[in-house]
């Protein structure tokens, strides 16, 4: 990565940790992939319960490969036989793992969901939750985080699923209400009022959508 791109997302982050911190959400800086590797594991004991949502920003830095072992009980929903039991375990686990659609600068998540499974465990049941986010996810402002979440995170991930959606065939939100539209829930998580209890690892690094 360019120096001069890797300096601007340290400090841009570090602008992003304050204000989580001000919205007592927990903020950590890692340089690269496996800085957050080793910063996601130092954060859940051995023996934890740990689920997650669909975040692909979870696989890329090693996390859930990571998980899959003795060590602690990983339960994935994409490998399990009654895929509604697994995600609703999520509500019970030790932690939850996710990306988010985007971030602002001042620390607030916006998070858009089809089945709200994931949306719906970072409001409330989880113990913790770990949210692993690249730095191409943090925008300006809410609007800015709003218009990211619908023009680019949710057109890829229809794309992603096979979905007849307008955004899967044109590329940007049609404000729909296709029968396969994957923007059925919206959370803006601006504040948590149980502390301790949502962490953010920021990357330097692109990763997810």
């Amino acid at each position: 990565m360019n120096e001069n791109i890797f300096k601007r997302n340290e400090l841009l982050a570090q602008k992003v940790i304050k204000g989580l911190q001000s919205r007592n959400m927990s903020g950590y800086y890692a340089a690269d992939k496996e800085a957050a590797l080793k910063q996601a594991l130092e954060l859940i004991p051995k023996g934890s319960t740990i689920t997650m949502g669909g975040g692909m920003s979870v696989h890329e830095i090693g996390l859930v490969k990571a998980l899959k072992n003795t060590h602690y009980n990983f339960i994935d929903r994409d490998e399990a036989t009654d895929k509604r039991a697994a995600m609703l375990a999520a509500y019970d686990a030790d932690f939850f793992l996710a990306s988010t659609n985007a971030i602002t600068e001042d620390g607030v998540l916006v998070n858009i969901d089809g089945n709200s499974n994931r949306v719906s465990a970072i409001a409330q049941g989880p113990k913790k939750v770990i949210f692993i986010v690249g730095m191409n996810k943090v925008c300006d402002d809410v609007d800015g985080a709003m218009k990211r979440a619908r023009n680019v995170a949710a057109p890829i991930n229809a794309q992603r699923f096979g979905l007849s959606t307008p955004c899967a065939k044109t590329g940007s939100c049609f404000n729909c209400k296709s029968p396969d539209t994957i923007c059925c829930q919206f959370l803006i998580t601006r504040f948590s009022r149980h502390e301790g209890r949502i962490h953010v690892i920021l990357v330097n690094d692109d990763l997810g959508f």
